[in-house]
């Protein structure tokens, strides 16, 4: 069992190190975006830096998970630190395809405001003492988004792999996974909450009824 208040630790170093190469990915786009000189030399490279960068830290956030857990390290760093690096990773990859019209707005929107909706949900569920796991839907909708944002990043047709088309149908995947995790994750935390009030509700009748009359 660890310190719940230690922060050195491998799994908070990889989300540590997550959060250091979102400037990086933003640079990179952000460079390309204002087409510099000399960026208009390197945009390919760019492109490719920014990808594969995103990748990198699309494993650290599934490395440091898994390790949290195999490890049984739970920290109240890492427990802060995590939803935000993942949350700060994936906005402002998506802000920065929206700003090269890379991708839809209104996907942009939809995974952006769901992911604002869940944040909320999780803060009230750990009000009550609640824990609502993720579904498959919210697991198919982070990996279609994993995948389909580094091509989109890419944006090249390799050995003809068009990486836009297909990078562009994932991440539409992802938006409508979204959508109904939300719904699937709304609807398991009300059913905990009625669960609750009705168990209350029960064990207030039941004393209510031992109470002696007079």
């Amino acid at each position: 069992m660890s310190n719940e208040w230690e922060i050195d630790n491998l799994p908070n170093r990889l989300t540590m190190f997550r959060v250091i190469l979102i400037p990086i990915i933003v640079f990179s786009m952000f460079s390309v975006l204002v087409n510099y000189e000399w960026a208009r030399q390197h945009t390919k490279l760019l492109n490719y830096v920014a990808a594969w960068t995103f990748v990198a830290a699309s494993i650290t956030d599934f490395l440091d998970g898994f390790i949290a857990r195999r490890k049984n390290i739970v920290t109240v760093f890492g427990s802060f630190l995590d939803p935000i690096a993942d949350k700060f990773l994936v906005i402002s990859a998506l802000i920065m395809l929206l700003a090269m019209n890379r991708v839809n707005v209104l996907v942009v929107l939809i995974l952006v405001l769901r992911e604002m909706y869940i944040t909320a949900l999780r803060l009230l569920a750990i009000e009550k003492g609640l824990s609502v796991p993720v579904g498959a839907l919210g697991k198919w909708k982070t990996a279609t988004q994993m995948v389909g944002v580094p091509l989109l990043m890419a944006y090249d047709v390799p050995w003809g792999i068009d990486m836009p088309l297909i990078g562009t149908i994932l991440i539409y995947l992802a938006s409508i996974f979204s959508l109904y995790s939300a719904v699937e994750y709304s609807l398991g935390l009300v059913g905990k909450i009625q669960k609750i009030r009705k168990e209350k509700k029960r064990k207030k009748n039941i004393e209510d009824a031992s109470e002696p009359t007079t």
